[in-house]
């Protein structure tokens, strides 16, 4: 335990179970379950997601996340695209259970401290790549009791590059040339913020974000005040009040460019555009962004009443292409496109409001995202929601599109086109299936029973079944389950 006047230990490196430890610091705590420690126990290292097993953590419930951030964009080329960032973590939880220790999730940062309820805690960091475990272990004493609210501080800086996530492709904190596009699915969140990085784990977020004057900062909620500078750097005040998963935060830096505005019922819209978008690029992105209004509008029609306190966009100039539904301020890289503007404000309703409650759960997301852009486009009278559905019923019955049950399409098949693409073409034959009215019906019972929290299939297939009185249990299995083409359901 840590009591006063003892002896900190050294940071060291060091190899427990074939992981590698960055930083050990504190006394080692009395192991769970001796004569000393009867009640007391270490909370899981994951919560237990099939796909991702070692993201989110155990033994606790995160309220809020304090992310007081400095940033330091790379030098101009030919200097590596590296950033640097130092960051100060408070995070406030509440034990589930009574905790001897606790993991954060925590990649590629190096921690100088931690404390919790004011007193120094003992830590130690594990980075293991091929495992894909990374955890800071933290070891408070006094030791955490259940029920009862704890503040977690932690101290860590390390350079930022452009991680990739298990299919290879760039998320978290992507360094960019002039600043970062910070994009987190499905677990990328850890790579700039000690996290319980799962969706099934909401919190609220504040943001202080400090970078080199002339570079804006942009977050998830709204602005609390003017940006302040002094001495050459500028510090970025965001506040986010709505419960949030963690893979949809954001704290993109660049060369951007705010407006505002606001949609007929009130939203405030916040855009951030980069200054370097191609001319081209800024036009089919001026253009787009310009329906966000009318999309609000249009969906709430549908689904409700807009879940959060404000909208907005992301547009970076970044070299790839890229598009996430980022929490009421979705990022875009190079261009943002009416269809996928709508996609990614429809995910705001489905896959924000109401997550997944399991990674193997995200055609919940994507299904329901891409028919929402499918009826956009049909209120544009650019397309119908039935011809994009015969387009994916004209794909042969052998084509491999057919072979992957949505259901559970794996983790490394999570982005997959039929993920999207038959997830879509799901709800369009649901919707022919009980009706226009029970249709719209149990998508809002969706979202009213399970706003702010997490879904799974099984829970949307329920509310499915109430709203409509069928048995659909048929269907489900013929759309989501089975890897062959639908044919008679």
């Amino acid at each position: 335990m840590m009591t006063s006047g003892m002896k900190t230990l050294r940071t060291a490196t060091a190899s427990v179970a074939g992981l590698a430890v960055l930083a050990v610091t504190g006394a080692a705590a009395a192991a769970p379950g001796s004569p000393a420690t009867p009640r007391y126990a270490a909370g899981s290292a994951g919560v237990g997601d099939s796909y991702f097993p070692y993201a989110g953590n155990g033994g606790y419930d995160v309220q809020h996340y304090d992310l007081d951030l400095t940033y330091t964009p790379p030098a101009t080329a030919p200097a590596p695209l590296t950033g640097a960032l130092s960051g100060t973590a408070t995070v406030t939880l509440v034990p589930v259970q009574d905790l001897d220790a606790f993991n954060l999730d925590l990649r590629g940062m190096t921690v100088s401290g931690v404390t919790v309820n004011g007193k120094p805690a003992g830590f130690r960091q594990v980075q293991d790549d091929a495992a894909r475990v990374w955890e800071l272990t933290v070891t408070p004493r006094p030791k955490l009791k259940r029920g009862r609210t704890a503040e977690v501080v932690v101290t860590y800086s390390g350079t930022t590059t452009r991680p990739v996530d298990i299919e290879g492709a760039l998320y978290g904190w992507v360094t960019t040339r002039d600043g970062a596009m910070v994009v987190g699915e499905p677990e990328g969140s850890m790579t700039w913020y000690p996290v319980s990085d799962h969706p099934t784990d909401k919190a609220t977020y504040s943001f202080d974000l400090t970078v080199p004057e002339g570079k804006a900062a942009v977050a998830n909620g709204r602005p609390t005040g003017q940006p302040v500078t002094a001495d050459g750097w500028t510090t970025w005040s965001w506040d986010a009040p709505d419960l949030q998963a963690s893979y949809l935060t954001t704290a993109s830096v660049g060369d951007f460019t705010l407006t505002t505005s606001a949609s007929a019922s009130g939203v405030p819209i916040i855009d951030a555009v980069d200054r370097d978008l191609t001319a081209t690029n800024l036009v089919t992105t001026t253009a787009s962004l310009g329906q966000q209004s009318a999309m609000l509008t249009f969906f709430e029609g549908l689904f409700g009443a807009y879940p959060f306190v404000s909208y907005g966009s992301i547009v970076d100039d970044d070299t790839v292409s890229y598009a996430l539904e980022t929490q009421t301020r979705p990022v875009y890289s190079r261009v943002a496109r009416e269809s996928t503007v709508a996609h990614e404000l429809a995910h705001q309703w489905f896959g924000n409001a109401v997550s997944p409650a399991r990674w193997q759960d995200i055609w919940l997301n994507e299904g329901w995202a891409t028919y929402a852009s499918w009826l956009w486009l049909e209120e544009r009278e650019l397309t119908t929601a039935q011809e994009e559905f015969e387009a994916v019923m004209a794909l042969p019955k052998d084509d491999p599109f057919w072979q992957l049950a949505i259901a559970d399409p794996g983790h490394l098949g999570l982005f997959a086109d039929p993920v999207y693409d038959r997830g879509g073409a799901t709800l369009h034959a649901l919707r022919a299936e009980v009706g226009d009215e029970d249709f719209y019906a149990g998508a809002q019972l969706w979202l009213e029973r399970y706003d702010d929290s997490t879904g799974t299939t099984e829970d949307f297939e329920a509310v499915y079944e109430e709203a409509s009185g069928q048995d659909l249990g048929r269907f489900f299995d013929i759309w989501l389950r089975n890897p062959v083409k639908p044919s008679n359901w």
